[in-house]
Formats: C-alpha cells, structure tokens, sequence
C-alpha cells in the first residue's frame, strides 16, 4: 500500500480535473464553471484550472477542501490510485505507448489507450492519428475499419479534418470498399474532394472497383463519376493551369468509366448508366474496346437500336477487338431486333451468321481467351498509385467475365460467330407471336440447308411443331405442316402422328380426316400407335365398321405394333434427363415469357428523345399518343419524362402532377417502380423543396428496399435549404404552413440534419 507522503507526492503531479471529480463524488456541488488561479503552497507557480463553485475570494477555502477530500478518502484511495494515475499521464508518453501498440498491431490496447488521450488531450498529433488510422485499415476487420471511419467522422465534426492526410483517407477508403462497406467509402472520398484534397482517378477508380461488386456501392459509383465529372465539363478547368495539376489528376477517365458503367450493367440500373455515356463527351473521355462493348450492352437494354446501329461503324474498324467482345455486340444487336419485332433483320443476321459459319469452318484455328481474376488483400502503397490502377484493371476483368456470361444468343466455334438454340427458340416465339408462319418455315428451311445435314425426326421444323402441339396450338401447327408441304419439305410421321393424336383427344373429327388426306398425298406412313388412336376413336363412335376398316389397312400395311415413342413421353423424357434440346427449351419459352409490347420500346425512344431536347410539350403529346394507342408505359417511358423536366429546372409542379399520374397508372396495371425512377423523382422533389411528396418517395423506396443515397440528399438540402425552418415556429400558422414545415423538418431529420 502506498505511504501517505509518497501518495501525497504522486498527488502534485495529478490535473485538478482530477481532483475535481474527487470533490463531486464527494458530494460537493460543482455546477458554475470560472477560471482562478489556485496558489499552492507547496509550489512557487500558479496552476490556472476550471474550478466549480469555488470563487477567487475564499480560495483559501477550496484548498482546504481539497485537502479534507484527499484525507478523508485516503483509505480507499490505494484502489483508486491506479486509475487515477493511468488518468493522469503525461500525453506525450501516452503518445508513445499509442505508437508502440500500433506497431505491435494490438489493436485493442491501440484504441484503449487512444480514448484515453481523447479523454485528457483530444486528438493526438498528426502523425499519431495516421499511423492509427492506417494500421487499423490495413487489418482488414469490419470492427477495426468501423472505428477508423468513425475517427473520421468526428475529426470532421470537430474540425480537425486537417490532421488527415490524403493517401491515409485514400487507402482507409479503399480497405472499406474491399471489406464490403461502399456507403463509407463513397463518403470518405466525397469529403476528400470537399476538402480540396483531391484523390488522383489511378486510386479512386481501385475504390469504384471494390464498390461495384454491390448493388449500392455501383449505384454510388455512378454517382461520384456524376459528381467528379460535374466538375471538369465543358472544359471548366484549365489544364494549362499548374495550379490546377492535383485537380485535373482526380479527372475520371476510361478504366473509371469502364467499372462504373459495368457495376450498372451487372445491377441492372442502366438509366444512371446512360446518364453516364451523356457525359462523356462533355468531359473528353475517350472509348477503348471494352468501352464500346459495355456501350452496346447499355444502348440493349434500354432500347436504343439506333445508337446500336452507329456504334457497329466504331465496332467494325477497331482493330483489337476479341471473339468474345465481338459476341457480346452482335447478341445485343440482335436481342434489340428482337424487342423491337423486327423478325427480319433478326432472321437475316441468323441466316448471315450460318452462312459465313459454313464457309469459314474449317479455315480458321480455334482462339481462346483467358484472364486472371485473382488478387490479394494486401496494400502494395506507393505514391503515384500505380498499384492501384493495376489492380483496378484486374478487378474490372472479373465484371467484365460475368457481362459475357448473359451473352446467350450468339456464340463462337473457332473464332466464328454462330447462332445458339436460343435464338432460334426466340425466333420461332416471335414468329408465331405474329402469325407469320409462312415465313418462320422459310427461315427454318434456309437454315437447316445452310448448316449440318439433320433428319427429319430431328428437324427444327419437326421440334417447333411437336411444341405447337403440346401447347395446344393445333391450327398454327396444321398451318406449318401446311407450308412445309408447300414448301416441298417432307414432315417426319411422327409429326403427323402427334398432331393426328392430339386431333383425335380434342374430338375434332373434321381435322382428322383433312390432316389423314394430307398426310396420304404426301406419302407418309402412320405408325401403329395412330391406327391404334384412331380404331378406339371409331369404336367409342360405335361405329365399327371404321374401326374394322382401319384395322385392316393397318394389317396390308404390315406396321408392326411398337411405334413411336409419343410425343408426351418425349417431352416427359426431356424433363426428366434435363435435355437441352431445342423443343424443350422453346416449350419453357412460351410457357414462361410474356409477350413484348414491342411499340413500347419505339414510343420509349421518343419520349426520350423529345425530353433530352427539353421539348418536353412534345414529349407530353407523344406519352399521350402511346397511351391512346394502347401502348402501356413503363418505367423507362417516366424516367424520361423526369429527368427532362429536371434538366429544364422549376417545372416541381410539373413533376407533381406526373406523380400522382404515376401513382394511379402503377395502382391500375402491373407496372413497377423502380430505384431509378423513384430516385429522379426525389431528387426534382428535394430539389424544389417539395417535402411531403419526398416524404412519400423515401417511404416507397424504403419500403421496396431500395438503396437511397443519403449523403447525396443531405448535400442538396444544405445547398438549397440550409436555412428553412431553423428558428422557432411562429405561433400562428395555418394548417398547410404547419404541414410544410413539418414534413421539411421529418425530411431534414432522416437525412441526418437535426
């Protein structure tokens, strides 16, 4: 146990603030705070420290109490001088013992003694701080990286941002990314360029990467290309400038771009993607291979077949181009023919493809492609982020494999390209979806000459027949038979046969006899099993004499009992050993999809046009045509609307109405909003400072579990209504004033602000 003079001793050298709390857990009330300087007799210099209710005109008092309050706890004080003492370190050795901690990577007693220093001191000099932040990064634990960005946080809330430094920000951002923490990330980089501590794109574009492998880390990153490239349009910075150096550095370039819009693509937000391709021309980015590629995808899903069309000029003349790059086009050019029913362009780039196929088999050796995905977790840090930008590249392959894994229409055999079932299930679909058959049998009909050798059991022709037949579809089916007989192509009898049965269990005794001539006059010979379909056909009849008949035909014919396998065995078979064949897959096709509304995409693209023109009066007579002439709007069709009454800026009442349209429209049919559309619609709202009908948007898309960009929110309110409602409420308001200002402050509290 300590002595009482050594004790005394070890007291001298304790803060008052110390002593101080002695005095209120002793039940001395310190509730006025002044600043007197305390003589203390065993001491020749003042000690200027916060005392409480003690005043400069009875000190004589306090040090008196001081001294009761040391003697009377002096029994209990022993167990005490241990914390009292780790409370009372000096900063500078506690700064030490920080440092030793880090670099022994005990990272428990690093933020132990860390809390301590904020306790006694605040935040430790700069150096501390960084290494700090730093080696908690580099541990890669989500429990380390949360207390790191915290740090960050509140140096930010205090105003110690500049005991930050950059690259630390930059690798803390990146370790959150990599660690599955994108919304972090994505803010640590935003305060950075807030703070004009602007990051070079060779290490942000590392960050992007790691965040696009998440639905809310891509949606981030498109954002933060939007905002970074803001900065840089219509050449608003001078690169002549030296000045300007570190800021044209942060610049987004190509590989930025390439993981941005394929983070979009893979996440299906493709509209923000779109947004994306806008700018570029506006900030000078130029499009490399995968660029073009991505484009395509881009400019597929959204319907823009005449973008489609001008970008296959900069497809054909690049040079370095990969079998695989060059699939990926042309399955997004022709999956665009598709959506828009253009079955002609579709069939021909088939028919093309087979041809060229057929006559370069054989003189090309067969390519491949390969890349290597892998990588590790550890920082390789250097100052010119080189590293970085390596890595970023080797990510973005990894993005880029799976984007050339929905490539499902077309494929390649020795570097050519060819068509896969798919397409031709698609095809058929559309065909019949149109009642063209006559021209569905002529497309079968030339691609079956210009591939392989097939029998007539194994025709495409015979697949998508049996399929019409099991889905119900007689008359399309007798249609095709029809035509192929005009066509001078032989059915196979089991086609005959599937058909004949299915005539025969639907009780449609005309069609029989019709399709049993036809089948005669084409010199096909049915099989036991439809004599047999047919003999107990007549016999329910009770007409005997038919079935006799039959019977001995089949006889004179000598067809042996066991006949085809019929077509539901097939099918059943097919289910059952997962068979990929073309009948199966075409079966699954139009049992499942729905019918494309193909005026849709051909209205989409006019309204879209019409509203990046900001003539929004005529894309408000074309959203009524298309509605007037049957054609439902989707999601895309108001996202266009939106957006183009934004980029003319004021048209909030316009919007308005438009909501509660959208609304309506939704409730009546089955279309879904989406993220995208919902975000465009609150930010014209926040924008326009229409917080109710905010209110209303965050609640749908929280409610749809849509991820929403609360930093984004918050920034736009600070710079358009950072003054709203921030005094008292006036005592007299009418009940719509009331309504405004609290749905302001319910929207000004969700986003962080109060």
């Amino acid at each position: 146990m300590l002595s009482m003079s050594k004790l005394r001793y070890r007291i001298k050298s304790v803060p008052l603030s110390v002593l101080f709390t002695l005095l209120t857990d002793s039940g001395y009330n310190i509730d006025r705070m002044s600043r007197c300087p305390i003589q203390d007799n065993c001491s020749d210099r003042s000690v200027y420290k916060t005392v409480g209710s003690l005043s400069c005109s009875n000190m004589q008092t306090g040090k008196l109490l001081i001294r009761s309050v040391i003697t009377s706890t002096t029994r209990s004080f022993s167990s005490m001088a241990g914390t009292i003492l780790v409370q009372a370190r000096d900063p500078a050795k506690l700064s030490v013992e920080i440092e030793n901690a880090i670099d022994e990577r005990r990272y428990d007693d690093t933020w132990k003694l860390f809390e301590q220093h904020m306790q006694m001191e605040g935040f430790p000099r700069k150096s501390i701080v960084n290494k700090l932040l730093t080696s908690f990064t580099e541990s890669f634990e989500a429990k380390w990286l949360e207390k790191a960005y915290g740090l960050v946080e509140q140096a930010f809330e205090e105003s110690k941002h500049n005991l930050l430094e950059k690259e630390t920000l930059i690798y803390l951002s990146l370790g959150l990314a990599k660690c599955g923490s994108p919304i972090p990330a994505s803010t640590v980089l935003r305060k950075l360029v807030a703070m004009e501590q602007y990051p070079p794109v060779t290490a942000w574009s590392a960050i992007l990467v790691h965040m696009s492998l998440t639905a809310p880390g891509a949606y981030l990153a498109a954002e933060l290309i939007l905002e970074i490239g803001y900065l840089f349009q219509d050449g608003r910075v001078d690169p002549r400038k030296k000045s300007n150096a570190p800021l044209i550095a942060m610049k987004p370039n190509t590989n930025s771009y390439n993981i941005a819009l394929a983070g979009c693509l893979l996440f299906e937000t493709t509209r923000k993607a779109e947004q994306l391709l806008d700018m570029m021309p506006r900030i000078a980015v130029k499009a490399d291979a995968n660029l073009l590629i991505i484009m395509a995808h881009i400019y597929e899903r959204n319907g823009r077949r005449e973008e489609l069309r001008k970008l296959q000029r900069h497809i054909d003349e690049v040079y370095n181009l990969s079998d695989i790059q060059f699939r990926q086009f042309y399955n997004c050019l022709l999956s665009c023919h598709l959506k828009f029913g253009d079955l002609d362009s579709a069939s021909k780039m088939v028919l093309e493809m087979i041809q060229k196929a057929k006559e370069a088999r054989n003189s090309l050796a067969a390519s491949t492609f390969a890349f290597d995905a892998t990588g590790n977790d550890k920082f390789a840090r250097d100052r010119n982020f080189m590293n970085l930008e390596a890595e970023a590249k080797r990510v973005l392959q990894t993005l880029l494999a799976k984007l050339q894994m929905q490539v499902e229409l077309i494929t390649t055999e020795h570097g050519i390209l060819q068509p896969t079932e798919r397409i031709y299930v698609k095809l058929v679909k559309a065909f019949l979806e149109a009642g063209k058959t006559k021209d569905l049998v002529q497309f079968l009909i030339k691609a079956e000459e210009e591939d392989t050798q097939v029998s007539n059991d194994d025709s495409a022709l015979g697949h998508v027949i049996n399929s019409c037949i099991s889905l119900g579809w007689l008359d399309q089916a007798h249609d095709l038979l029809d035509e192929m007989r005009l066509a001078g192509v032989r059915a196979s009898s089991s086609v005959y046969a599937s058909l004949l049965k299915a005539y025969i269990n639907a009780d449609r005794a005309g069609e029989v006899t019709a399709l049993l001539r036809d089948a005669r006059s084409a010199g096909v010979q049915l099989d036991s099993s439809c004599y047999e379909a047919l003999i107990q056909s007549k016999v329910i009849q009770k007409d005997d004499q038919g079935a006799l008949h039959l019977f001995k035909e089949m006889k004179v014919a000598k067809i042996p009992r066991s006949g085809h396998q019929e077509f539901e065995m097939l099918v059943k078979g097919c289910e059952e050993n997962r068979e990929a064949s073309l009948m199966s897959k075409l079966l699954k096709e139009i049992k499942e999809g729905q019918r494309d509304d193909n005026g849709v995409h051909d209205w989409n693209n006019v309204i879209h046009f019409f509203s990046k023109k900001r003539l929004m009066q005529d894309a408000e007579k074309a959203l009524k045509k298309m509605r007037s002439l049957g054609h439902s709007p989707n999601a895309q069709t108001f996202h266009s609307m939106v957006t183009g009454y934004a980029a003319i800026g004021g048209k909030y009442t316009e919007v308005t109405e438009l909501w509660g349209e959208m609304k309506s429209f939704a409730s009546a049919t089955s279309m879904k909003f989406d993220q995208e559309l919902l975000d465009s619609v609150l930010y014209t709202f926040v924008r326009g400072g229409f917080f109710a009908r905010a209110n209303e948007v965050v609640h749908m898309m929280e409610k749809g579990n849509m991820f929403i960009d609360k930093y984004k929110y918050r920034t736009l309110f600070l710079k358009y209504h950072k003054t709203l409602y921030k005094g008292k409420a006036p005592k007299f308001q009418t009940e719509a004033q009331l309504k405004r200002r609290e749905a302001a402050l319910t929207f000004k509290s969700w986003v962080g602000l109060t």
